[in-house]
């Protein structure tokens, strides 16, 4: 049986810099990142934004590092999710489309399962 190499698929949240996930496709356009919209997940709260992520197979990246921790959390407690990245609010755009090419590049999907990271790591 061979296995294939999965790469990360992303989910951004509603309150996620949208010139990340352009800057993030531009930069590498194999990269499988959805915006809030293109996602459904505008004017959901946190824990829907969670289970879509999770129906759909993907890691939710959000600046929310007050709340969304938690949220992630609780909703494991009862179903399993492909992951959370927190990306800080104070880093430059550039940086983090360069952390989060970086993150797509050298990781799996399946090592980000039940995972909460933190951009800038």
């Amino acid at each position: 049986s061979h296995t294939e190499c999965m790469r990360p698929r992303f989910q951004a949240d509603a309150d996620f810099n949208y010139k990340i996930v352009v800057g993030l496709r531009r930069r590498e356009p194999s990269v499988d990142f959805l915006s809030a919209h293109e996602g459904g997940v505008v004017n959901m709260p946190d824990p829907e934004v969670l289970r879509i992520a999770a129906q759909s197979g993907r890691v939710l990246v959000s600046h929310d590092r007050k709340t969304m921790p938690g949220h992630f959390a609780r909703f494991r407690q009862t179903q399993s999710s492909p992951g959370l990245i927190i990306v800080s609010q104070d880093l430059d755009i550039g940086a983090a489309i360069e952390d989060l090419l970086l993150i797509w590049l050298s990781t799996e999907a399946e090592e980000w399962v039940e995972q909460l990271g933190f951009v800038p790591v």
